[in-house]
């Protein structure tokens, strides 16, 4: 499964630091088909500790990891929704991502100058955030002018994208992020978006309803991370708990922030384990088995009969798959059962 999270903030905040100390943590490309050759772009290994102790009680003669694709985009100025700078590479680089990792420079370095000539982290995540509403409200604005032939038409769906749009034009236009607003209303609150409408804003790939993790570069006293998290934590912060703290110059909490970007992609992880190989498989939440079968093969959704699954702490308890059959922690699951985060599954087909 190729997800991607792209790594976005103000020029000389750490970006390209940050890119170049995870690419460290990449993997060899042939075990990933879909794996670009582009050096933007980083395929890092999840961090997992079930991953080695499955592979050490399985004695397999290969490890691979789940992994994560990180891309390196262009650093962003004021103005980039006007094309400002690199602005467009850096607005449909961003649209080709599925989520946001947006660096926020905390540290004070005389020597790194900063574009805006001080360190201000709730005015940079002002700064970028600006920039990709202004850009949304452009693509809204423009669809909706394109839709006016339909809408005279009467086109059911039309209307209705048209009624969503607005919507989503007035949410912009007050200068918020639409994820939260869509969000709540496919909790069931519609007092904003109709369930119908949801699906034309969906499709439009707008860059304010992609997720956002916040990383906080530092590179000196911990006092200073701590006064950033509560200037951009605080209880009504655009920030939320959506952040992490890191130093890539010392490779400080590198491994958090890949296991905070992958659950930020609301992606898990499911393993298959043998002498032959482990392996840790990317899905996202709350698939079902023959669609989690697809990491390995399509032919394992095509032609499903039915998946072996057991917790993978359970399988190291009963020390083997005959003494957890015995037991009777080995499961028999059909179509509907959704795999779980460290579920160990066989297909059968």
């Amino acid at each position: 499964m190729s997800l991607s999270i792209g790594i976005v903030g103000l020029p000389n905040v750490g970006k390209s630091t940050l890119f170049n100390a995870l690419t460290k943590k990449s993997v060899p490309a042939e075990n990933y088909p879909f794996c670009t050759i582009d050096p933007s772009v980083g395929i890092i290994a999840v961090p997992d500790e079930r991953l080695e102790k499955l592979n050490e009680f399985s004695k397999s003669r290969k490890k691979i990891p789940a992994v994560i694709e990180f891309v390196d985009i262009a650093g962003l100025v004021r103005g980039a929704s006007k094309g400002e700078g690199k602005g467009n590479d850096f607005l449909q680089h961003i649209r080709e991502c599925d989520a946001i990792a947006e660096v926020v420079r905390i540290f004070n370095d005389p020597e790194i100058l900063h574009v805006e000539a001080e360190v201000n982290p709730l005015r940079d995540i002002e700064t970028i955030n600006l920039e990709l509403v202004l850009a949304d409200l452009q693509t809204v604005t423009k669809r909706l002018g394109s839709l006016g032939k339909e809408v005279k038409k009467g086109g059911k769906d039309s209307l209705l994208e048209e009624s969503g749009l607005q919507k989503v034009k007035e949410v912009l236009e007050e200068e918020k992020f639409v994820l939260p607003v869509v969000a709540l209303a496919k909790e069931g609150d519609n007092s904003l978006f109709d369930e119908k409408e949801l699906p034309f804003i969906c499709n439009m790939q707008l860059l304010t309803m992609k997720p956002i993790l916040y990383i906080l570069n530092t590179s000196e006293a911990a006092e200073e991370v701590s006064q950033a998290k509560e200037l951009l934590s605080g209880k009504n912060s655009i920030v939320g708990n959506n952040f992490v703290s890191i130093d890539p110059i010392f490779e400080k909490g590198l491994n958090d922030l890949i296991k905070k970007a992958y659950e930020t992609l609301n992606l898990i992880t499911y393993f298959t384990t043998g002498e032959d190989e482990t392996r840790g498989w990317t899905i996202k939440r709350n698939s079902t088995a023959p669609i989690a079968g697809m990491a390995i093969h399509t032919d394992f959704r095509d032609k499903f009969i039915r998946a072996e699954v057991i917790e993978w702490d359970k399988l190291l308890q009963a020390g083997s798959y005959a003494a957890a059959r015995e037991k009777g922690l080995l499961r028999t699951e059909g179509k509907e059962y959704i795999v779980k985060d460290g579920d160990v599954v066989e297909f059968k087909i």
